[in-house]
């Protein structure tokens, strides 16, 4: 793949499932990965294959029904797990087994009750022990953020000499900012010997509502691989919203430099299956995908939108498979956009007087109502020439 190319990988089955409240079956997690596949995302991690049954035998249904996308499981550095992966992964065209072990001083300390030689030597024996089933092998250093550089860089090279092709440095609970995450990706690239053998990904959590910065701050500072979800659900606050972190590629190439392969046209029917199936809604105000994305009630914001859209809009709702912009109607809205939708409606108006009036009578209901539908907009007249 072409160093100006971004892989995405798509974690909402597995880390998106996460999220406290979510139970995907196994038809769901097919259908999701169907769309998935249209929006042709390049990595589908299908699921956790050890942590249960129901999971496993999902994503061998995921494996066997995606042809276009690789597809991928989770799995501790314990062999176990990485048997129960690959196994789980065999049927797809393209599988990746992904380890994760953590590096942090206190996920060592606390959690793996390890030393970090003996959590080093782990990790390097797991990804061997990985190569066996398959060459696409990711070893993500979980809490990586909050690792001590020094040990983070020596786990790093030893794992890419052991064979690991994508190395993931999760930003695990959200604790970066953009310069010190992206910095963070910038020093080990340079400081790595080995550094030019592997994919280096950024896998962010939005506790402090960066997952997306931090993401980007990654990817200029040279990963070329971001792990996100689908509207960006995920553990407590969520990951990183594959619809944003893609549109903010596509839009802000001059910046950027870099592309994806996503079709965006698919990113606002993926973000409504993922929703009905999951049963968390989108908010109203979400970037690309919620209701009000592309609607307009401000009468200044109205006005441009008529005369080009270009004037408040930074991309057209059907690049990402959105419906055209709303110009909706409230207290807020001023004569053009009235005029507009009275239009719409097959009102003509035979004076500037005319309108005036009736722009007055709609104001006093939108004053009092906060949504009007065309009902209450013909109210405003008395026929349908004015």
């Amino acid at each position: 793949m072409s160093r100006d190319t971004i892989t995405i990988l798509d974690t909402t089955l597995r880390d998106g499932e996460q999220s406290p409240g979510i139970n995907l079956n196994l038809q769901d997690k097919v259908d999701i990965a169907r769309i998935l596949e249209q929006l042709k995302v390049d990595v589908i991690e299908a699921g956790f294959a050890a942590s249960s049954d129901g999971d496993f035998e999902a994503i061998k249904a995921v494996a066997r029904t995606v042809k276009d996308s690789t597809v991928c499981s989770l799995s501790r550095a314990v062999e176990r797990d990485i048997e129960r992966t690959a196994e789980a992964v065999r049927p797809a065209k393209s599988g990746r087994i992904h380890i994760v072990l953590s590096t942090s001083p206190v996920h060592m300390k606390y959690k793996l009750q390890q030393q970090p030689e003996a959590v080093l030597e782990q990790g390097v024996a797991a990804v061997k022990y990985a190569r066996k089933f398959g060459s696409d092998i990711e070893f993500s250093c979980e809490d990586a953020s909050r690792s001590e550089f020094e040990f983070l860089k020596r786990m790093v090279e030893a794992v890419i000499k052991a064979g690991v092709t994508t190395i993931s440095l999760p930003d695990t609970v959200g604790f970066s900012m953009p310069p010190e995450y992206g910095g963070l990706i910038g020093r080990l690239l340079n400081e790595v010997p080995n550094a030019d053998k592997a994919t280096f990904s950024a896998h962010c959590h939005d506790d402090l509502g960066l997952a997306v910065a931090n993401s980007l701050a990654a990817v200029a500072a040279g990963a070329r691989q971001v792990e996100c979800t689908v509207n960006g659900i995920g553990e407590r606050a969520g990951n990183a919203s594959l619809e944003e972190v893609v549109m903010a590629i596509k839009t802000r190439h001059d910046l950027l430099k870099v592309r994806t392969g996503v079709e965006t046209r698919f990113l606002v029917p993926a973000s409504r299956l993922v929703a009905e199936r999951t049963g968390f809604e989108v908010q109203r105000n979400k970037a690309i995908v919620g209701k009000n994305a592309f609607a307009h009630e401000s009468g200044i914001h109205q006005d441009g939108m008529l005369k080009n859209p270009l004037t408040y809009q930074i991309m057209a709702p059907e690049t990402v498979g959105g419906e055209d912009y709303q110009l909706v109607l409230g207290k807020h809205s001023g004569r053009a956009g009235y005029r507009s939708e009275m239009e719409r409606l097959g009102v003509k108006f035979s004076s500037d007087a005319a309108l005036s009036e009736a722009f007055r009578r709609f104001k006093k209901i939108a004053d009092q109502k906060t949504h009007l539908d065309d009902r209450d907009l013909l109210a405003t007249v008395n026929s349908p020439t004015v």
